[in-house]
């Protein structure tokens, strides 16, 4: 998940923070690969119906809704800032649910920590888009993750994607394609056409500030023989021509790309794309 700034509060010590809300934290999460859906039921439950991953979970606000909504499922926060891992954990003992927690953790290992099959759907709020072409690797929508996601997720299972990054989201599509993903659905105004999903901080914040969420829901089809990156990995390549598209509001994360350009386009009359390596 891409960062906006956490004010922490006066006197906020972490290590603190990770004992008092330790009851919502699973600190080994590899130790449970395979056992999720029955280890982390209580004694006198059955296991739970599926498991879902919201990876990049942050602040932990969707997870935990996502969480009360379904009870007889797990919900899994994961992310990779100890200090996310906190607040997310603060607001997942407050609530009082039994079927949310939260793990450190990255895209990169989760084959580590999840078994064959064992994932019904991974989500990926706002995860940071990396606009230039030399951190493209960090992506996590990046076809090699999607491979990886296809292994630990469930038949059917699916990846849903949330994002106020249009040049990430249209670069997102053509991952899809060559990870053999099957797009069930998507949309360029997530929140107008599905209001009554579970919403995050970032969702709520970005959105006062003008942002549109665009959004899919994929999930496997026939796994490709031989996988091979085709797509532009420059996200300037995905920003339209006319830069006035971003007069209102500039994607979280991509801000400095934008200005960029606009600078570019200012020394070129107008055209910034010829030659950009951005």
């Amino acid at each position: 998940m891409h960062g906006l700034h956490i004010r922490l509060p006066k006197n906020f010590v972490l290590e603190e923070r990770l004992e008092r809300y330790a009851a919502a934290i699973e600190p080994n999460p590899y130790g449970w690969r395979g056992l999720w859906a029955a280890a982390c039921r209580r004694s006198d439950a059955a296991p739970f119906r599926e498991v879902r991953l919201d990876l990049g979970c942050g602040r932990g606000g969707f997870t935990v809704e996502a969480a009360r909504r379904e009870p007889d499922v797990l919900f899994i926060g994961m992310d990779s800032e100890p200090i996310c891992i906190a607040y997310a954990a603060q607001v997942g003992c407050e609530s009082g649910l039994s079927n949310v927690v939260f793990v450190p953790g990255s895209a990169m290992r989760i084959t580590e920590m999840f078994a064959e099959g064992e994932l019904a759907c991974i989500y990926l709020n706002f995860p940071t888009p990396f606009p230039r072409k030399k951190d493209s690797g960090k992506r996590t929508v990046n076809f090699e993750r999607l491979m990886d996601y296809r292994h630990v997720l469930a038949p059917g299972g699916q990846v849903r994607l949330r994002t106020d990054s249009q040049p990430l989201f249209d670069f997102a599509l053509t991952q899809l394609s060559i990870a053999g993903y099957e797009p069930v659905w998507t949309s360029r105004d997530a929140r107008a056409d599905r209001p009554d999903d579970p919403t995050s901080e970032y969702e709520v914040k970005l959105g006062g500030k003008g942002a549109r969420v665009c959004a899919y829901v994929a999930t496997p089809g026939e796994e490709p023989r031989d996988p091979h990156q085709t797509a532009e990995m420059s996200l300037a390549a995905y920003i339209p021509q006319d830069l006035g598209t971003y007069d209102g509001y500039a994607p979280h994360g991509m801000e400095a790309t934008i200005q960029n350009l606009r600078n570019r386009a200012a020394k070129t009359g107008g055209d910034w794309s010829s030659g950009v390596t951005i």
